[in-house]
């Protein structure tokens, strides 16, 4: 296992290499890595899928972070970069700097690990049959388009490229709109191919895709994400459709959903979305908004913040003219796992695109949402208007820190003071991160 650890870590360098210098990030659509892409034995292309899931996980916290800052769920507060509480909250960002170019190559990271297994599943030695070829072609097309949504989300107009197989003739810039048409249209092949695999995938998976380890329960993680996709398409019926054929449980447990798992020995890495509670260096604060508004009891609150003190006395922090009383706690430790999507986000979704079509399966939904967080059922108005906060709220405090907070409120034409504070002058709303100087050329 240790040299299969190690194997996984070296092919996850080559990917990365391009990548260590912030400021002077390489194509991230173009590491060298064709050692793997020609003739490769079964054990090459299983390391290459094993990889993929990997590498996904790279500067996953600097995503999530980020995202989080605009939206102003939390501050960082810390002081280590004082980018975090000027650039990110008052723009204009830095085009060349590592707030756009860090998540950008390492989402890319993925993209190009994906195709790389294609190939390589293609050109194999191995002798692989159709119904093997098409277990990894599901597997990596899934997962390549879960990075495109994640990096196209950042980029919103500004675009993503999708056609980055052949480094020497890169495919335009997508705008946000064909960006998701053509991440739909790829989990839709990856669908296809899992539907035509075999009983079981030829290559290890990790322990955070219990239950979606075969091909065909895969399938439902493949149906979730077209789901998320959908919504942000704004088409309801899909949305509906693709809830179906995944794993979205109104009973279920809300945690249901594969996961980034971590781990602190070998050449594991570490959840470093764990903030060591009252600890100084780990100030990492929700916006006091986001305790004065949540309804009484509500355990959500509980369970994701943490009030921070210093030798126990309750203690606000401040930093760059900006201040919280509370700290973000959403994990418990440093191998908590991450998830991709979970039932919890699924029941949410249904019950936002249910509202033109059944309100009374919306409020359902979103009173097993408001029950599990101990705050009774929805007692509110059920037009549409109201519906829609009603559902916002409810994803405010269950997703926390997920990277939809501002993607929400993008959507729903709500990016504005009224749900962004703006706590000092010269502070700004940003609704999309700039293309990367390299990438635009």
């Amino acid at each position: 296992m240790k040299n299969i650890v190690y194997k996984v870590f070296l092919f996850c360098t080559v990917i990365a290499f391009t990548s260590c210098e912030l400021q002077e990030i390489d194509n991230p659509n173009a590491p060298s890595v064709e050692s793997f892409e020609e003739g490769a034995s079964q054990a090459d292309v299983q390391l290459l899928a094993t990889g993929l899931e990997a590498v996904m996980r790279n500067d996953l916290a600097f995503h999530y972070d980020t995202e989080s800052i605009l939206a102003r769920e939390y501050y960082d507060l810390t002081g280590v970069d004082p980018r975090y509480t000027g650039e990110l909250l008052k723009g204009p960002l830095d085009n060349n700097g590592f707030l756009t170019t860090r998540s950008f190559a390492a989402w890319f990271k993925g993209v190009k690990s994906a195709n790389i297994l294609i190939t390589a599943v293609e050109n194999s030695q191995a002798g692989f049959d159709d119904a093997t070829k098409n277990s990894y072609y599901g597997f990596a097309k899934t997962m390549q388009a879960y990075s495109f949504m994640m990096v196209a989300n950042r980029q919103f107009e500004n675009g993503i490229r999708m056609d980055v197989s052949d480094p020497d003739n890169l495919g335009p810039i997508l705008g946000y709109t064909e960006a998701l048409a053509g991440i739909q249209a790829l989990l839709t092949e990856g669908l296809a191919n899992l539907n035509n695999s075999s009983d079981s995938f030829d290559f290890p998976i990790s322990s955070g895709f219990a239950g979606f380890d075969t091909p065909a329960s895969f399938v439902q993680f493949n149906r979730a994400v077209a789901a998320r996709v959908a919504l942000y398409q704004g088409n309801n019926t899909q949305v509906l459709q693709f809830l179906g054929n995944s794993f979205f449980d109104l009973g279920g447990d809300l945690n249901n959903g594969p996961a980034h798992v971590f781990g602190l020995t070998g050449n594991d890495i570490a959840n470093v979305q764990f903030h060591v509670p009252n600890q100084s260096g780990q100030e990492f604060m929700i916006h006091d908004s986001w305790i004065a508004d949540a309804e009484a009891g509500d355990s959500r609150v509980t369970n994701k913040s943490n009030l921070f003190t210093i030798d126990d006395v309750p203690t606000t922090v401040t930093f760059d003219g900006l201040s919280a009383d509370y700290q973000i706690a959403l994990y418990d430790s440093n191998t908590d796992p991450v998830y991709l999507i979970r039932n919890e986000e699924l029941i949410l979704m249904y019950a936002e695109a249910q509202i033109d079509v059944n309100p009374a399966l919306t409020v359902t939904a979103i009173d097993v949402i408001r029950n599990a967080a101990g705050i009774g059922n929805y007692t509110g108005a059920t037009d549409a208007t109201s519906l829609i906060e009603e559902i916002l709220t409810q994803r405010r405090y269950s997703l926390l820190a997920e990277g939809h907070r501002w993607v929400d409120l993008r959507r729903l034409g709500r990016l504005n003071a009224t749900y962004i504070p703006l706590d000092r002058s010269g502070d700004n709303i940003i609704n999309a991160f700039p293309t990367p100087f390299n990438e635009g050329l």
